[in-house]
């Protein structure tokens, strides 16, 4: 991209006491360069500040240039945050894979919602998954250069057919060539296989888990983990798809192929290297694997360990709890139907504090057309389908992966606020099991 596709980039937030503060940065205000260069996005950004020395251009609210310069440590921030962390446009996906999130989706929401990136940039800086089939050969150089890694890559199967199959692209054939680049610079990726029953699974499976395997070598393997994942399917995807949804007989033999080749790569390895999602035990309704199989949860934004994980944290911040409260409270606890046998312990320990009840409700999504839903999922439309007509108590436990990051929207659009009227109830949104339980001990906001 040539710099005049770079914009000036918005600054949302001015840290307190930080440089940019003490400076006088304002938000509104637009970062144009640092010491010449127009900075593309975020990375650019972090590594031109990490000097001594900085001369800035910005633009303020008016639209005034001003030339700011700075000294500080090498490695001190200026505290300034951006709208975006892309400054020249996101790259854009260019495959068709029939089981995108993004294609499964109702027409008529909010353009955001139709955005499918595809771009080395937000895999690194977030941990979001790209496929790699539209990195030019200048962004190869660029990964190279300023070590880009770990990268988060979809592969979903290594046989050059299936993959281009399954992303409706030539060029995705190209995935071995691309990881034997990776591993011969020295940078490393994480992988995704998203299953997909009669087209990548059965032996297709096994050959793509066993080719990212020879890539888990060596001092930086180029390969460090691998999620196995069931396809996720919506009523709102295109009839023409070829995709027929996960039984819990597809997710027990996927368990036994995959288990298989986990005790292989241990004896090789002493890893497990690849791991299976949550979600195939509960399809499966078999029990979960220890926590100690999960090693240091390299795979935990895939699903992976995430119910062990939430459990043990559970475990961890119960023992504060009191052994009664006063007044009493009645919450609703509303998670996806996914997790309702896992979380039963969970419920079970919140009711033994006196004067606390806690009701899980556990909902299979209307909204998407789903009979087993993950939390993740879950809609207003759904909590409103659910919910009407029933004893809320003193409030909806609501986790807060069910809304938009940083924001109070829900996957279909609706807010918080909204779902709240039409329930006439408070909806408490609550972060991770410590705040489930902080929630539930602390004294009743006025309102949410």
């Amino acid at each position: 991209m040539s710099n005049a596709t770079i914009h000036p980039a918005l600054i949302t937030h001015v840290l307190p006491d930080s440089i940019a503060a003490e400076i006088g940065f304002e938000k509104g205000d637009q970062l144009v360069s640092i010491n010449g260069q127009k900075p593309r996005d975020l990375i650019d950004y972090q590594f031109l500040c990490a000097d001594e020395f900085l001369e800035i251009e910005v633009l303020d609210t008016t639209g005034k240039p001003h030339q700011v310069e700075i000294e500080k440590d090498y490695d001190e921030d200026l505290g300034l945050e951006f709208e975006t962390a892309l400054f020249d446009g996101l790259i854009q996906c260019n495959n068709r894979c029939p089981f995108c999130f993004i294609d499964q989706q109702p027409p008529g929401m909010r353009q955001t919602l139709y955005l499918k990136d595809d771009d080395y940039r937000l895999s690194f800086l977030y941990g979001s998954y790209l496929t790699l089939t539209n990195v030019s050969e200048r962004e190869w150089q660029r990964i190279q250069q300023m070590r880009l890694s770990p990268l988060f890559v979809s592969v979903h199967a290594t046989d050059p057919e299936i993959r281009s199959r399954l992303l409706k692209n030539p060029r995705a054939g190209q995935i071995l060539q691309q990881l034997q680049w990776f591993q011969t610079h020295r940078l490393q990726i994480h992988a995704q296989v998203v299953v997909c029953p009669g087209i990548n699974d059965g032996e297709y499976l096994t050959k793509t888990l066993l080719d990212l395997a020879q890539f888990h070598t060596g001092e930086i393997p180029a390969v460090a983990s691998v999620a196995v994942v069931p396809v996720g399917l919506t009523r709102f995807r295109p009839s023409e798809d070829e995709l027929i949804p996960v039984s819990p007989d597809k997710a027990q033999t996927v368990i036994a192929q995959v288990q298989a080749l986990q005790t292989k790569f241990q004896q090789q390895f002493g890893s497990t290297v690849a791991w299976l999602a949550d979600e195939w035990f509960l399809i499966a309704g078999q029990a979960l694997p220890p926590e100690s199989h999960y090693e240091d949860y390299p795979q935990i934004g895939n699903g992976v360990g995430s119910i062990r994980q939430f459990l043990k944290q559970f475990q961890t911040a119960a023992q504060q709890l009191p052994r009664q409260i006063s007044p009493k409270r009645k919450f609703i606890w509303v998670v996806g139907n996914s997790v309702e046998q896992a979380f039963q312990p969970i419920v079970q320990r919140l009711n033994q504090v006196q004067g606390l009840e806690v009701e899980m409700v556990a909902i299979a999504s209307q909204y998407w057309g789903q009979t087993i839903t993950v939390t993740g999922l879950l809609t207003g439309h759904d909590l409103l389908a659910t919910l009407h007509n029933r004893a809320l108590g003193d409030g909806i436990l609501l986790p807060s992966l069910m809304l938009k990051h940083d924001d109070v929207r829900f996957l279909d659009d609706m807010t918080v606020e909204t779902v709240a009227q039409k329930l006439g109830a408070r909806i408490l949104p609550v972060h991770g099991a410590e705040g489930l339980i902080t929630t539930c001990m602390h004294e009743l906001p006025l309102d949410y």
